[in-house]
């Protein structure tokens, strides 16, 4: 079957500490604004679910948590409102939650909500940022690929996005487009702007940012959700404050256009990154790093 064009949101949204149930009606209610303009694929911020509060996700862990399964499958109800906007909509939605797992695990993970109304935690933030994360969470050990209407689509979490090893990886796997829930501190719309159009350029793949907004300090975040085409320019983007919801069509066509004329995927050399260097001193003398 011909891969089609897959029409996809990126939302953002102030979260509030704390209220899984209500936030989950608010992502619900901009996912079917979402599916209302065409989109199959609704990407909403890092930890929405329960807002990014270190220190009220560190005071109401069991408030702020959805238990899963071993398969991570999660039965919460105050996922309702997502399961039926999915189901009615028949959209995809990639949402950022807390999750706690049955060996007690606690993760800053992606779940994607299918057609069907299924809930699953699909992907663990694997790179920590700062004190606070690292206090709250455990890392995940794998990256994780979804697949939506045969796209391949490589799962990141916000710092995930600032090391390009991961969206190398995720790209290794035949991602064509990477999804990077966020929460992005005001102060840092430059670092922001720069990770996400780099990881896209770096992988020849589409890259959709979705970024919570607005907060009381010091927790207040900077909006500017975009999605980055394969050659990171940004198709469409959010302004850094406010509601929004942006939408775009991530082309197949596009991605082998690009892939076509800039080949850093095929052209990168398998042993780039090992230890084997040459070290030159202003002697003119030549030392073989890797054998000392």
């Amino acid at each position: 079957m011909t891969q089609g064009p897959l029409r996809v949101a990126a939302v953002q949204a102030h979260a509030v500490p704390g209220d899984v149930a209500g936030n989950a009606v608010v992502a619900a209610r901009l996912a079917a604004q979402a599916a209302d303009r065409g989109a199959a694929l609704v990407v909403l911020p890092e930890l929405f679910l329960p807002a990014y509060h270190p220190p009220v996700l560190a005071a109401d862990p069991v408030g702020t948590d959805l238990a899963c399964d071993a398969e991570g499958r999660l039965a919460d109800a105050r996922l309702d409102p997502l399961r039926a906007a999915a189901r009615d909509r028949g959209v995809v939605i990639v949402v950022g939650a807390a999750v706690r797992h049955p060996d007690q695990r606690r993760t800053c993970s992606s779940v994607v909500v299918d057609r069907s109304g299924e809930a699953v935690a699909a992907y663990d933030k694997q790179h920590l940022c700062g004190p606070h994360e690292k206090a709250l969470f455990v890392p995940g050990a794998c990256g994780a690929t979804l697949v939506v209407d045969g796209w391949r689509l490589g799962l990141g979490i916000c710092y995930d996005g600032c090391f390009p090893e991961h969206g190398r990886a995720a790209a290794a796997d035949g991602a064509q487009a990477y999804l990077c829930p966020s929460a992005y501190l005001d102060g840092s719309q430059h670092r922001r702007d720069v990770y996400y159009a780099a990881r896209a350029l770096d992988n020849t793949m589409y890259v959709v940012f979705a970024n919570l907004v607005a907060g009381d300090p010091p927790w207040r975040f900077n909006g500017g959700s975009a999605v980055y085409d394969p050659e990171g320019r940004p198709v469409t983007r959010a302004p850094d404050e406010g509601e929004a919801v942006v939408v775009a069509v991530l082309d197949p066509a596009e991605v082998a256009r690009v892939r076509a004329e800039h080949p850093m995927l095929t052209d990168r050399l398998d042993d780039q990154g090992d230890a084997r260097r040459l070290l030159f001193t202003t002697g003119g003398l030549l030392q073989d790093r890797s054998s000392t």
